[in-house]
């Protein structure tokens, strides 16, 4: 197995964490992207007794902060095999009759805008790297197929800033996969599932090791693996 370089946002606690555990685990260096320093800087150092883990100041609503992050990436270690963009956060439960606006924008500025900024500043890196993997960690609750489905366990969970800034992040996997496949990037979205995290609430089923395991999985895939895709350890989910 040759060794690869990735960058994990939001990989100080939760899903973020548990993936970057898993890929340190299984060798390779992983960035630790993390908006509070204390918190980023205190989870790398518990995570380098298992694999070379390192941290890295980024703030998905901070294009300074996206900038500098890409710099230190490029003087350490010259490029990246994989991008898994899985920061995010859920500002507001109200649904699409009551949705106050400045939650809705704080949401996207996060989830969306921040995650696309994120892609762009560490495109360069990618390209030079030999894997070409960007992984957006998204939810089936931005499927707007399921949605529409009356028969769906999660048919009534419906906060609209937090659905529909996954389901805009869902059309950037799809675009950007197109976009990039010429070139020989993978690139696609996956739902970790219902998991026990501070967005998921205690009483969900799922550990974050389990919902780190299908953006894992898609990270270490090899050149000839899916693109464009919405992906769930029980397969495709429909867009």
């Amino acid at each position: 197995m040759s060794k690869k370089i990735f960058l994990v946002t939001g990989g100080n606690k939760g899903i973020g964490k548990a993936i970057t555990t898993q890929l340190a685990q299984a060798g390779h260096t992983v960035y630790l992207g993390a908006r509070k320093v204390e918190e980023g800087m205190k989870a790398a150092e518990e995570l380098k007794a298992i694999g070379d883990v390192r941290f890295v100041q980024l703030d998905l609503t901070d294009l300074g902060s996206q900038a500098a992050a890409a710099e230190q990436i490029q003087s350490q270690s010259g490029h990246l095999d994989g991008l898994i963009n899985n920061a995010g956060i859920i500002a507001d439960y109200g649904m699409a009759s009551g949705v106050r606006l400045e939650n809705l924008r704080t949401t996207f500025e996060t989830n969306y805008f921040g995650t696309i900024m994120v892609t762009q500043h560490m495109l360069p890196l990618l390209r030079a790297g030999s894997s070409k993997v960007i992984v957006n960690v998204s939810t089936g609750l931005g499927s707007i197929t399921q949605h529409g489905d009356p028969s769906w366990p999660f048919h009534g969970v419906t906060p609209l800033a937090y659905n529909s800034s996954k389901a805009a992040l869902n059309m950037f996997t799809v675009l950007l996969a197109k976009e990039l496949r010429d070139e020989g990037f993978r690139v696609n979205a996956v739902s970790p599932g219902w998991i026990a995290t501070d967005l998921g609430g205690d009483s969900a089923p799922g550990t974050p090791e389990e919902g780190a395991q299908i953006a894992v999985k898609c990270a270490l895939e090899g050149p000839d693996g899916a693109t464009g895709l919405f992906l769930t350890t029980g397969g495709v989910i429909p867009w």
